[in-house]
């Protein structure tokens, strides 16, 4: 489990297509503390550790994977949000995170405030996913909260320390980025839907 908490940025240094998978080489600050089968949500996508060497920590993305999440747009020398897993008797920060990632979405918008940044983004709400308004969703493993919600966008306010820390500096309009809506709507949704 995570909290949507970034712990680092990586930077993808290598990328090795084999057959529908896809292996992601990155290094990061803690690359040296990571354990093979350890978990690591990469732009808030849970995946395995398989492989450590040096500076290099390799993980694999499957075709499901792929599918459903902005990785299939990586390119070498890119950064993405890292975060560890909580551990057990660690603060609970931000909101309850799977790194189950639920759809994508694009931004369409990107607005400087005096101080902050507003972003809003698009996504397909033919699949059901919904936001509600001050409610939490996480935006490429980043734990924020909604605003202007409405059927199949909304915005989120970004503070400069998130922005500095996060790849957030790096979205822009029209970029791909991964939704993972909160499991409590998501379980709500679904029991008001079989009444």
């Amino acid at each position: 489990m995570f909290t949507g908490i970034i712990e680092a940025l990586g930077k993808v240094e290598k990328l090795v297509p084999e057959q529908d998978n896809l292996h992601i080489y990155c290094s990061c600050p803690f690359t040296d503390e990571l354990k093979i089968d350890q978990s690591l949500a990469h732009n808030g996508v849970c995946l395995t550790v398989v492989e450590t060497n040096n500076n290099l920590y390799k993980v694999t993305a499957i075709k499901e994977t792929l599918d459903k999440t902005n990785l299939t747009a990586l390119k070498v020398g890119e950064v993405v949000n890292l975060e560890r897993c909580m551990p057990a008797n660690g603060r609970f920060d931000g909101h309850i995170v799977q790194g189950h990632i639920d759809q994508t979405a694009v931004c369409t918008q990107c607005k400087e405030l005096n101080g902050s940044w507003l972003y809003t983004f698009t996504y397909d709400a033919s699949k059901g996913n919904i936001t509600v308004e001050k409610g939490s969703i996480t935006v490429n493993g980043v734990s924020l909260t909604v605003v202007n919600s409405i059927r199949d966008s909304f915005s989120v306010c970004i503070i400069p320390y998130t922005y500095e820390h996060t790849n957030f500096k790096n979205v822009g309009i029209n970029t791909m980025v991964n939704l993972e809506f909160d499991i409590v709507g998501k379980y709500v949704a679904r029991l008001m839907k079989e009444k």
